[in-house]
């Protein structure tokens, strides 16, 4: 039987995704700006570009691949040490899972006879839901997280990359200025959305973070 996904890890790799997609924007704008002021070459500005789109996406993926992977591990570890528990105090675990319902309104006669029940069918599923709020056997898949954070690193990097070496020199700026300008918003959109967040700050905020970045780049290529 093929195992489906939970929706907290469609999530985390949606999260993933999203972050990635920023990070890529605003690294390869960066290099961009930086570079385009500096010099006029176009080559030398794609490569750049290019380069530093490529080091993003995979430092992305590393990234996301570590910390998911140490989250997968932790979990694991939160499984183990409560198979061990429920050998050797598992009247403690019972107490647990009654406490929990007795926490939440329910009667101690009423939550015990629950934490009873539990216990005789799903003891490790039940306390490890209580104790760590996991769900048994669904783990964090650290590759869905890595190949999303590589792909939307990619493809959010190609916008100003795109739009600062393909378009007429005598429009290349204020091109690539709109390309970043509308995908961080829209990563702003999207992260607010899969955060359940405010929709109108996170696009604002992202905006501004893009502005900022361009001007700081900017400056420094003229500075070189």
């Amino acid at each position: 039987m093929k195992k489906t996904s939970s929706m907290s890890e469609r999530l985390n790799t949606l999260r993933a995704g999203v972050l990635g997609s920023n990070d890529g924007i605003l690294t390869v704008v960066g290099v961009l700006f930086s570079v385009a002021v500096a010099t006029t070459d176009q080559f030398t500005i794609f490569i750049a570009g290019l380069s530093d789109l490529l080091a993003c996406a995979f430092s992305m993926a590393a990234g996301e691949y570590a910390s998911v992977s140490t989250q997968k591990d932790a979990e694991k570890a939160a499984v183990a040490k409560e198979k061990q528990l429920l050998k050797t105090d598992f009247s403690s675990e019972l107490a647990t899972v009654k406490m929990f319902y007795v926490e939440r309104g329910v009667s101690e006669q009423t939550a015990a006879l629950i934490a009873q029940d539990l216990m005789a069918k799903k003891p490790l599923e039940t306390v490890i839901s209580i104790k760590y709020n996991l769900n048994l056997g669904q783990y964090m898949n650290p590759w869905s997280a890595a190949l999303s954070s590589l792909v939307s690193a990619s493809i959010g990097g190609i916008f100003p990359l795109a739009a600062m070496t393909l378009s007429p020199v005598q429009y290349q700026w204020p091109l690539t200025i709109l390309a970043v300008c509308v995908s961080v918003a829209l990563t702003g959109y999207l992260s607010a959305k899969l955060g359940n967040g405010m929709v109108k700050t996170a696009i604002l905020r992202n905006l501004i973070v893009g502005i900022i970045t361009m001007i700081i780049h900017y400056t420094v290529g003229i500075m070189l």
